[in-house]
């Protein structure tokens, strides 16, 4: 079995890889015989191509050899090769208008999409992810923001910190005021945040003391779901009735709004789920938040105040709480400032694709080794020629011409 490292070709680009060389080479002598590996050539990957000669993995231009290839970000339509399996972020399952025709293109050259996202093992938990990482650069690009913002610091960009312990090391310069920051979400990217905040030093607090206690210090508070929707009929909440009905539910997120001072984002969206607020109530003198960074980046979703991604090279802009129209980053004390970077993780690229290979060690190769893999399965999305039945919901979506 021959697989593929793809060169990442979308823009702007991706350094991060599946796995490091030192992770092919350790799979290819434990697996000797049974696979081998070839990486697409990449000038601008984490990990250089001497860096995978040098563990005995061939490098070459001409990637249509292998049979499985794999990739982090969206595959340009251009770059896909004819009946392969691909393994890769397809960000098509919420019917994101933008890779339309990707779906298509891959549907049409009847390729099978395996997307990491849908990955999960039998209780319906996702096993690979980079989560974390943007977790950890999330909260720590928010806590950049607001040294720029208030200009009471100024630490270096993650991406100029040598790795995670050179993050944490920076971290150190950061003095905050009593301040209190919201933070959602619970799962991988809340813990990643979690991880940043208490490196920091911060107090937590649970959400009834946020709201009402006075502090003097800096504090944060993480919310679930619960927290900050009700049910619009009697104002109660009902976990399983949330996530398989959210047009059921309102939000109620406002009140720390209006105690918060920073807001880091990191609660998966439902697109059927009410947003947190409405730009109009960005407009009360009441509404605190100055800071917003946004980890999940859904354009459209949650966050209305995330106008567009923003990118490693340019990662703020300020949205004007009179009309909801962008601005120059840090341009106005009383614009929101907006971090919506959507590849955070690859401000730390080596270190979190060290951590994402070994997930795809533990679950995804010993799968390729097995017939019909059911973890495989359970994540295809299409193949031959065709949606299989649990994204069978697609096809609208496929072939609406919006």
């Amino acid at each position: 079995m021959k697989i593929g490292i793809i060169r990442e070709g979308k823009i702007p680009s991706d350094r991060r890889v599946p796995f490091s060389p030192e992770q092919l080479q350790a799979l290819q002598q434990s697996h000797s015989g049974k696979l081998s590996f070839l990486v697409e050539s990449s000038e601008l990957r984490c990990f250089s191509d001497e860096e995978y000669r040098a563990a005995g993995i061939a490098v070459t231009e001409d990637i249509s050899e292998a049979d499985w290839l794999f990739g982090i970000k969206e595959v340009p339509v251009s770059d896909l090769i004819a009946d392969k399996t691909y393994f890769f972020f397809s960000h098509t399952i919420k019917q994101q208008a933008r890779n339309r025709k990707l779906l298509r293109t891959i549907l049409e050259k009847n390729i099978r999409l395996i997307d990491y996202e849908v990955l999960r093992d039998d209780a319906g938990q996702r096993v690979v992810a980079f989560g974390r990482w943007a977790g950890i650069v999330g909260a720590y690009n928010a806590l950049w923001t607001y040294g720029q913002k208030t200009g009471l610091y100024d630490i270096k960009r993650a991406w100029e910190c040598s790795d995670l312990q050179g993050l944490r090391t920076e971290l150190e310069q950061v003095q905050l005021p009593p301040i209190k920051i919201v933070v959602t979400g619970t799962g991988r990217v809340g813990k990643g945040v979690k991880e940043i905040l208490d490196a920091l030093g911060l107090m937590e607090v649970d959400a009834h003391d946020f709201l009402h206690l006075y502090f003097e210090e800096p504090v944060y508070t993480v919310l679930e779901s619960s927290h900050f929707n009700r049910r619009k009929s009697d104002g109660g909440f009902d976990r399983e009735e949330f996530y398989t009905h959210p047009e059921k539910y309102e939000s109620h997120f406002l009140k720390f709004a209006e105690a918060g001072e920073v807001l880091i984002a990191g609660a998966f969206w439902n697109p059927g789920a009410p947003r947190l607020f409405s730009l109009e109530d960005i407009q009360s003198p009441d509404f605190g938040l100055s800071v917003i960074a946004d980890i999940t980046c859904d354009i459209g979703g949650a966050i209305p105040t995330t106008l567009r991604s923003s990118t490693i090279s340019d990662p703020v802009y300020d949205v004007d709480r009179k009309d909801g129209a962008e601005l120059p980053a840090f341009g106005s004390q009383t614009s929101i400032s907006v971090m919506a970077i959507d590849n955070l993780p690859c401000e730390l690229a080596r270190e979190s694709s060290v951590e994402f290979g070994k997930q795809l060690q533990h679950w995804v190769i010993p799968a390729l080794l097995e017939e019909n893999a059911p973890i495989l399965e359970r994540a295809t999305i299409a193949r031959d020629g065709d949606l299989t039945l649990e994204y069978m919901y697609l096809m609208d979506f496929v072939n609406s011409t919006d």
